[in-house]
């Protein structure tokens, strides 16, 4: 349960609302255990033949202005601790997504999408409940249940402590099958998501599955994860459903010993029909706070384990962070300097980067050429701090970009991945997703330099297309130029082009190139290709091989070199040759 302290801090944000709504839930069982005296004052005149018709009005009239204000009051409680159970709930969905958007990429590359998407929202409503409805009733059963022992006991002692003979009992039971529903409950929720998992993973690859013809063997996957869900719910609700059918029957067996020793008691004459009564009526009201312990247990176990997973994820320290003392870079020149950079994605392995070394000028182009796997990406990254480097240093106009401000820098260079993504909205929102409230214009200008503004006016819908899930609509070019346009409108100082144009066709991307001349001047840009056709125009060059600069220099010093970079560009002029020749045919 030490997981559930973590709320104090919630709650305190609240505390108004709870302590009036405890107050009122107080005043509330308080009036619920007037009743009875009322009905034992009732009896008893019944029985002695000394009332009067007023007199019962008056006993009726108070039990419905009781019953009036436990109605407004309970209204009052539910209303502001339950309504709290959901500003915490909120507050911490809100912080779950914060925090995750603070992890590092290295963090999501270990956990699956379907787990953290079952932390907002499965074990949220667990924590929820918790938070609400199971303080409420744990407060309730604990207050009324001391309270009506004490109303109990002062009407007769033997009587009372006869009936809580299966008090130990139930707690007993209580405390054993609480740890046995916080193991089963965890076990539920980790099966959760992994079919969470499953079934995300299915549909954002139903392409894929269609493709290869296995639909039939995706279903039977799901039905598996279905299959293992549903027992290890029924593994949790064999316990649960244990719960209340055992303390019904132990609440049954305090009534049984009330009516059969107080029914002999009444006719001795050592207490009154009205005592009997009354004590039968708080019975019935003991058996409440009975009940509610077994199913608080369970919903404060739940909580409890799903808040300790939630913790899992606050506590978890970004590895990239701003420093205490960041600076916020200002206006950048694009000055770009790589000294001495080695990179591992994990300790003991061989690393992606070794002993880097390059300095970009402002306003000048940088060209990135490599085999696939030689670290051409990383070098992005550690530029951006999507990681950081492992030796050495990495500075922008002179500063080291550990020392600056994550939004700052990130702000200051537009960035074109090799995986693009696009979000599930239109064709606009997506172009000015860096820039919200980037004016129409320039985003129809960031889409003509990209070269798809004529394709955009094609669509129906124009600039407002929705694209699909991931820009499922569009073809794979369409959906990198939509992200260069994206890129360009940000203005940045620097410009980052990782395999941007992979997907496009030699003419359109021709086109696109004569058009980034004039966008990218006076911008530090760094266009990372396969394609020589794409960097040959650089101001510098570098080639990487298995992590390590092996070549540098111009186009024209780099052929004359005679290396790697000459090998591929004779290579790929090859493949021209044969291609324009076969189009001839």
């Amino acid at each position: 349960m030490g997981s559930l302290k973590s709320l104090l801090k919630h709650f305190a944000k609240y505390k108004w609302a709870v302590v009036v709504g405890l107050a009122s839930l107080l005043v509330v069982d308080g009036m619920q255990l007037l009743i009875p005296r009322i009905i034992k004052r009732a009896v008893d005149d019944l029985t002695a033949g000394g009332v009067v018709r007023g007199d019962l009005v008056n006993y009726g009239l108070m039990i419905v202005a009781l019953a009036a204000g436990i109605a407004c009051l309970r209204f009052l409680w539910r209303f502001l601790i339950i309504g709290t159970s959901r500003h915490i709930e909120e507050d911490l969905r809100n912080n779950i997504f914060s925090h995750l958007q603070k992890l590092p990429a290295s963090y999501f590359a270990v956990n699956k999408t379907g787990d953290l998407m079952a932390h907002a929202t499965n074990d949220l409503n667990a924590v929820r409940m918790a938070s609400g409805i199971g303080i409420v009733a744990g407060t309730d059963a604990l207050i009324l249940g001391l309270a009506t022992i004490g109303f109990m006991l002062a009407l007769n002692v033997k009587l009372t402590l006869m009936a809580l003979i299966p008090m130990p009992i139930i707690a007993i039971f209580t405390m054993r099958a609480g740890r046995l529903l916080h193991q089963r409950f965890e076990q539920v929720q980790e099966c959760f998501a992994d079919l969470t998992e499953r079934v995300r993973e299915s549909i954002s690859g139903i392409r894929v599955v269609k493709a290869y013809a296995q639909e039939a063997h995706e279903r039977d996957r799901l039905a598996d994860a279905g299959k293992e869900y549903v027992q290890k719910n029924i593994r949790l609700i064999r316990v649960w459903g244990a719960f209340f059918p055992f303390i019904m029957m132990l609440s049954s067996m305090s009534v049984v010993i009330i009516i059969f020793f107080g029914g002999r008691r009444v006719i001795l004459g050592t207490i009154s029909t009205g005592d009997l009564v009354a004590f039968t009526s708080y019975l019935g009201i003991l058996t409440w706070p009975m009940i509610a312990m077994g199913w608080v247990v369970n919903v404060m176990q739940r909580g409890a384990a799903s808040m300790g997973r939630i913790n899992k994820i606050l506590e978890t320290e970004p590895e990239i962070a701003d420093a205490p003392d960041a600076i916020d870079i200002g206006e950048v020149r694009g000055e770009i300097e790589f000294r001495g950079v080695t990179f591992r994605y994990e300790e003991g392995l061989d690393p992606s980067l070794a002993d880097v070394d390059i300095h970009v000028r402002p306003g000048e182009i940088l060209g990135i050429l490599g085999r696939t796997g030689s670290g051409k990406s990383t070098v992005c990254n550690l530029l951006l701090r999507v990681y950081e480097p492992s030796e050495g240093e990495i500075r922008i106009d002179g500063h080291d970009v550990s020392t600056l401000t994550l939004s700052s820098l990130r702000r200051s260079i537009g960035y074109v991945p090799q995986d693009t993504f696009l979000f599930s909205d239109t064709l606009r929102e997506n172009i000015r997703f860096g820039i919200p409230d980037a004016p129409d214009e320039d985003v129809v200008e960031a889409a003509r330099i990209a070269g798809m503004l004529g394709e955009i006016e094609a669509f129906p819908e124009g600039m407002d297309t929705l694209v699909g899930e991931r820009g499922v609509t569009l073809s794979g070019g369409q959906k990198q130029r939509i992200a260069i346009a994206r890129a360009l409108l940000k203005r940045p100082a620097i410009v980052v082009l990782d395999d941007a144009l992979s997907s496009v066709d030699t003419a359109t991307e021709e086109r696109i190139q004569q058009e980034l001349k004039g966008a990218l001047s006076g911008r530090t840009s760094i266009i990372v290709s396969h394609r020589i056709s794409s960097i040959k125009h650089a101001d510098q060059i570098v080639v990487v091989e298995d992590g390590r600069v092996t070549e540098r220099g111009t186009h024209e010093e780099l052929l004359a070199l005679g290396g790697l970079y000459a090998g591929i560009n004779e290579r790929q002029l090859l493949e021209d040759e044969m291609e324009a020749s076969d189009e001839a045919r």
